[in-house]
């Protein structure tokens, strides 16, 4: 809030940072929650480049529930193939897509077993696949019987979405987005990219064992084996393994469209911290996510309608709103330049609260689809809020590499 230029988007909020520049984000900190961060140039994000951010509240200010731990969780996905090159061919002709991740991770640890893939006779199959090796160590999550623990779970996949389960036990979601919701109990926790969750956690169930925690692609057909991790049930070993196999723990078909919609249906504010939006909106977008060909190259577009021909044109995106304005934004899911086929797309607005429909804080603001690939292909757009309210410009942001000289 008030700092739109410390937002982090190449080419519309800030430049990127060079190598060797060391560049210092300041902004305030206006409300607690789970948050993330993340690189946003090109494909950089998965690479690695990501974390994510606590904010604890102010002691005067207590949490409308209690836990006795608190504990965060980072899923991702993961390729094998590099950034650049995954960039080089949806940029080409002919248009090459990236495929399916190779793999899922959980905090950052998966598995892949590429015994086929790397055997060489110089190579042997110990060398190749050494899952004894600290690296290939599943995550653990230890936890003392009894107390019940805050996960703080999100997703910066780059493609998948996601259903995250812990063997055995309930989910109870207290928290989305930074904002405090109704309590609801879940198995399965749905999540897209983008996304945080906070779910509680109680460790009710038998302290002899311990019980996997897994992490399984949804809304795309599962060609990418879950991701797995141990829930330690203190003083178990860390490295036992629950005596059930891990695909025993449920997870829903990848086209399971009712429980993924059962759960946003019961995400609602909790009483005492509700935001009502305006009752009317003082202007409507529509857009229409679908593909189309620019001079033979394959492009994501947000259009009014879809277009005639097979070569479409280009634009900057950039809608310029009233301070204060009421915007209706309707998103409609069109087949892509495949027969019967639409994908899945997590929208996701800079600045703003994705819900709330007045937008109040002035700046430069980006609109887009939170799978890196989509991204890369121009589903993008960009709100110029207010932008005659913005205060003065920093000299740190002023000037891209040698024009800051």
């Amino acid at each position: 809030i008030g700092t739109p230029w410390f937002d982090g988007v190449e080419g519309v909020t800030q430049c990127p940072i060079l190598p060797g520049e060391v560049f210092t984000y300041q902004f305030v900190v206006d409300r607690p929650g789970t948050y993330m961060y993340h690189s946003h140039y090109g494909m950089q994000r998965e690479s690695g480049l990501i974390g994510m951010i606590r904010v604890s509240p102010p002691s005067t200010e207590p949490e409308p529930f209690t836990y006795d731990y608190d504990r965060s969780l980072l899923l991702t996905d993961w390729y094998h193939k590099g950034m650049s090159e995954k960039a080089t061919g949806l940029a080409s002709i002919p248009f090459k897509w990236v495929g399916e991740p190779q793999s899922l991770m959980i905090q950052g640890r998966g598995r892949f077993n590429c015994t086929n893939n790397l055997m060489t006779p110089q190579r042997s199959e110990a060398e190749v696949y050494n899952a004894s090796h600290a690296d290939c160590s599943r995550l653990v999550l230890t936890v003392i019987p009894g107390k019940t623990y805050r996960l703080r779970i999100g997703s910066l996949t780059s493609l998948s979405a996601l259903s995250f389960q812990i063997e055995g036990h309930n989910l109870t979601v207290v928290e989305a987005d930074g904002h405090y919701v109704e309590p609801f109990t879940v198995r399965n926790l749905f999540i897209y990219s983008g996304e945080t969750y906070s779910v509680l956690l109680k460790a009710d169930q038998n302290p002899s064992r311990n019980y996997w925690i897994t992490t399984s692609i949804v809304s795309r057909p599962e060609k990418t084996p879950p991701a797995t991790a141990v829930l330690n049930y203190h003083p178990n070993h860390p490295r036992k393994h629950p005596p059930t196999p891990a695909s025993s723990n449920f997870r829903p078909a990848w086209n399971d469209t009712r429980h993924r919609l059962e759960q946003s249906v019961a995400i609602k504010a909790r009483k005492g911290f509700l935001h009502p939006p305006p009752e009317y909106s003082d202007e409507v977008i529509v857009l229409l996510n679908t593909q189309n060909k620019v001079n033979g190259y394959m492009r994501c577009y947000d259009i009014f309608a879809v277009p005639s021909n097979a070569n479409a044109t280009m634009s900057d995106g950039i809608y310029r709103l009233k301070f204060n304005s009421t915007v209706d934004v309707v998103l409609q899911n069109a087949n892509t330049m495949s027969v019967n086929n639409s994908e899945t797309h997590p929208w996701h607005l800079h600045g703003h609260d994705f819900w709330v429909l007045g937008a109040d804080n002035p700046g430069v603001w980006a609109f887009h689809c939170h799978i890196e690939s989509h991204f890369f292909m121009g589903m993008r757009i960009v709100f110029e809020s207010g932008i005659d309210r913005v205060a003065n410009l920093p000299s740190s942001i002023m000037g891209c590499g040698q024009a800051k000289r």
